[in-house]
């Protein structure tokens, strides 16, 4: 799997000792509201996800996920990760969530923007999109942050524990990096 590098981070595959961080992440308050993960989060969902899923996902062509790292020392401080791809139109849909102590440090629009950059120049792809409930500021702040374009509003295109959700729609194309 490619290991990604920035200043600061390392996004890189999956690994049994991820299982109890991402557990605690999962069960976060912030993620248990915008994420459509199980409720609650067992070590059997996080074993299942860190040692399977991620990797059965890649071998199919459906998915690369990788685990937010701190670069000096290793301490994981979320994922990344891009699904829904159609491989056609060179599309994909990318999402993220960081521990509660790694938000508001940067850390999340800096993975963002080097995988969507990774999948841009060196995959070759069209467009990554990156869809917010409309309610959830914090990830709207990440994907501008990262240089993604808000597009407009999609109406019930997203499903949290709460229900249905209207989801801002963000993307990202090879002309705007070039504007960075």
């Amino acid at each position: 799997m490619t290991e990604l590098t920035t200043e600061r981070l390392v996004l890189r595959a999956h690994r049994e000792r991820d299982i109890e961080p991402t557990v605690a992440m999962y069960a976060d308050e912030l993620s248990e509201r915008w994420l459509s993960n199980p409720r609650p989060y067992t070590l059997e969902d996080a074993r299942r996800w860190c040692v399977d899923t991620v990797h059965l996902l890649r071998a199919m062509g459906d998915g690369v996920h990788w685990v937010i790292s701190d670069a000096r020392s290793g301490c994981y401080l979320g994922g990344i990760g891009v699904r829904g791809t159609d491989w056609l139109r060179r599309c994909t849909e990318i999402g993220y969530a960081v521990t509660p102590s790694a938000r508001g440090r940067g850390y999340a629009p800096e993975a963002l923007r080097a995988a969507a950059q990774w999948i841009l120049r060196e995959q070759g792809f069209n467009r990554v999109e990156l869809l917010a409930a409309t309610a959830n500021t914090a990830s709207q702040r990440v994907a501008e942050k990262a240089g993604f374009v808000r597009e407009g509003v999609a109406r019930n295109r997203g499903f949290t524990h709460e229900g249905q959700q209207d989801m801002v729609v963000f993307s990202l194309i090879p002309g705007d990096l070039a504007r960075r």
